[in-house]
């Protein structure tokens, strides 16, 4: 075992001595040594009832015959982060969950890892330590939150909060509603109700084989989830005692399913970034041209808010990930998994109990898949939209250029009435070094959803996007601003042609023109200090998942 190398040997009295000092027993000292990297937080809604969660995990691996051992890792909430300076510390914090894991589990030479995770970067953070150490790993995501209610509506964050502002703001609603909503929207604990990343991860956690079945789905409520825990604890020592590592469930094959998956469920554009960073710690290579091309053949099945009406708890209650899986076993490729079963041998198991959930191959709610790469002389590396969000009406859509500088100004120019019908709305100096961190732009794409301007107005931005946007809102636009691309040369009043369909968008300047500016832009520079300052030095482009360089 790994952890022989802190327990064994007569050199070793020093270490044991220290380890008999956290409570450990001589028969503990046996056994296979297993760490609980926990997400726990008051924080963080998604996290806050994840104390529960870890005793049974210890229950199940003290049940397989190993010895629990519990440690912290960071949380941050997206959703209160969001529409500020702290945004910028969200996706970084992603770099800091992994190399704290790795940290952690190689200093105190673990034998395996149960991570328990639930919402945006914390889930991919932990996926990347586990392919970059190799060791035995399993993850339990905490689960998705149950919908609000208010008279007779069912409620979820994003639909109605964010975009409640817009409305609020456009005389749609009142004083006394907007403050109702606020306090009915999110009724517990877990993850946001929707498609939006945290649920998006652990879909796709699920997919990949990391996850046991059914993990992904079972509300954060539920004596489900519990169980799932408890198995998980068990299961973990049985992967050490079998030497089934990480990379030998996260490979080529499994990253290809979770793509599938993805575009299948119109998952959160967040994933473009997540995917290649956790193949890149494998070992693999994920390029975003993947995600189009599987988008092209894999119908989008599963309808979930922002894009649809349905929400977490009624995919739970049509079969969860097993009967997506299901549906969509012909497009798989088969792989091991952590449960012991192989994925087809899954999703052979799994059942769809409402197909207006779940809807067959053959009536999709689209043709195609949730996501779409675009390229143009805006974007010459790519950026990408979530389609599946985006009314037929603006598929196609070619309006002039709003240019700001940071998502405050935009937000500023939105809420005041200067962004109408026929605008695109350009943000820039949002990218991973620009930001620096790459901030989502939930505070604008729902302003704009909510004062009804979806259908007429597009966001283009370096920046990125919450699983929960919707409209014709691009984001990754590389190479981004403060990396000298072309989105650093655009002004206000030009022209920008948006065809998702064909996957192209393009500012109307010849090769000339935009070369010409390009030569003369100045890039705008930001004053930094402590962890972002370092982030922005080293991260890469968002085409190649902001990973440390």
């Amino acid at each position: 075992m790994r952890s022989d190398r802190i327990k064994k040997g007569f050199e070793r009295v020093p270490n044991r001595a220290l380890l008999y000092a956290t409570g450990l027993s001589q028969r503990s000292m046996k056994k296979p040594f297993i760490g609980i990297a926990s997400s726990y937080s008051d924080l963080v809604p998604g996290h806050v009832d994840m104390r529960q969660l870890e005793r049974y995990i210890e229950r199940g691996v003290e049940a397989g015959g190993g010895s629990p051992f519990i440690f912290g890792v960071p949380a941050i909430c997206d959703g209160i982060a969001m529409g500020h300076s702290g945004m910028r510390f969200s996706l970084p914090s992603r770099e800091l969950i992994a190399d704290e894991i790795e940290a952690v589990t190689s200093a105190h030479a673990l034998d395996g890892l149960v991570l328990l995770t639930n919402c945006d970067k914390i889930t991919p953070g932990m996926l990347m330590a586990a392919s970059r150490l190799d060791v035995p790993a399993i993850v339990v995501t905490a689960g998705p939150m149950l919908t609000g209610r208010y008279e007779g509506k069912r409620l979820d964050l994003v639909r109605d909060t964010f975009e409640a502002v817009g409305q609020f703001e456009a005389g749609k609603i009142s004083e006394k509603e907007l403050c109702s909503l606020e306090l009915e929207a999110c009724p517990g604990c877990g993850s946001c109700q929707g498609m939006y990343t945290a649920n998006s991860m652990a879909c796709l956690t699920e997919a990949l084989g990391m996850s046991l079945p059914g993990c992904a789905t079972a509300l954060a409520v539920s004596a489900k989830k519990k169980r799932i825990a408890y198995e998980s604890g068990i299961r973990i020592v049985e992967l050490v005692r079998k030497g089934i590592t990480t990379k030998k469930i996260i490979n080529k094959n499994s990253l290809y399913n979770a793509v599938v998956l993805d575009n299948a469920m119109g998952g959160s554009t967040n994933t473009t970034l997540h995917l290649p960073a956790i193949a890149r710690e494998a070992g693999e290579t994920l390029p975003l041209k993947l995600f189009d091309d599987v988008s092209r053949k894999t119908p989008h099945i599963a309808n979930m808010r922002p894009s649809g009406e349905t929400f977490m708890e009624d995919v739970e209650y049509a079969g969860g990930i097993p009967a997506m899986l299901n549906v969509l076993n012909p497009k798989l490729k088969n792989n091991p998994t952590v449960s012991g079963l192989t994925i087809k041998e899954i999703a052979s198991l799994g059942h769809v109990t409402n197909p207006n959930v779940i809807r067959p191959l053959s009536n999709p709610y689209h043709k195609e898949g949730g996501m779409a790469i675009l390229k143009g002389n805006i974007a010459p590396d790519g950026c990408v939209v979530k389609q599946s969000a985006v009314s037929d009406k603006m598929m196609k859509f070619t309006g002039e250029a709003m240019v700001y500088e940071s998502e405050e100004d935009a937000m500023k120019a939105i809420t005041s009435g200067k962004v109408k019908g026929g605008h695109v709305v350009v943000i820039r100096y949002e990218g991973p070094k620009g930001g620096p961190g790459m901030r989502e732009m939930l505070s604008p794409t729902s302003a704009i959803a909510g004062m009804g301007l979806s259908d007429s107005v597009a966001l283009i931005t370096d920046g990125r996007f919450s699983g929960g946007t919707r409209g014709p809102c691009i984001g990754h636009i590389s190479p981004e601003a403060a990396a000298c691309g072309p989105i650093a040369a655009l002004q206000d009043g030009d022209v920008i042609e948006i065809d998702i369909h064909k996957r192209k968008i393009n500012v109307k300047l010849t090769d000339k023109q935009l070369k010409e500016r390009m030569s003369s832009c100045k890039i705008l520079k930001k004053e930094l200090t402590g962890y972002l300052k370092r982030y922005a030095q080293h991260v890469s482009t968002a085409d190649k998942g902001a990973v440390l360089e």
